[in-house]
């Protein structure tokens, strides 16, 4: 008799990743990471669990972003008082907090749920090259055709 593998909480094991964002390009970075965070590059990996791994980004600052996205692409909030509606371009953003860029990217491709958010708290984003998690032995992030195991 056959059994479906489900992985226990104390089961998974939690790498932490390194990547450069110096000349990536935006939404090609955001997808790989978002993989990455929710595990699904891992054999363990379960739709219900958090099986993904840690990812640090270095360099958010030195994105690539088209002068065309940079102009027409608009970030939009509300506080939900009158006259409460803020916009603000994606060359702006960038001016003001590069990591906000990357971090907004990634949360639109997981889900918008518990499991969303638990996942998302575990990207650390910098704007230079500099990180604090020496002490967790961070890997390079793989390249796209490879999957880190």
């Amino acid at each position: 008799m056959i059994k479906t593998y489900s992985p226990r909480a104390a089961e998974i094991e939690r790498r932490w990743y390194v990547v450069d964002a110096d000349g990536e390009t935006l939404g090609r970075l955001a997808s790989r990471i978002a993989q990455v965070l929710a595990g699904k590059h891992k054999p363990t990996y379960a739709t219900h669990l958090d099986t993904g791994d840690h990812v640090i980004v270095l360099n958010a600052a030195r994105i690539s972003v088209s002068r065309d996205k940079r102009e027409t692409k608009i970030y939009a909030r509300h506080s939900g008082y009158p006259g409460g509606f803020r916009q603000e371009t994606l060359g702006a953003l960038m001016a003001r907090r590069p990591e906000e860029v990357i971090r907004r990217s990634v949360k639109g491709m997981l889900p918008r749920n518990k499991l969303g958010a638990q996942r998302l708290r575990k990207l650390k984003i910098y704007a230079g090259g500099d990180h604090p998690h020496e002490a967790q032995r961070p890997e390079p992030l793989p390249t796209a055709g490879a999957t880190p195991r």
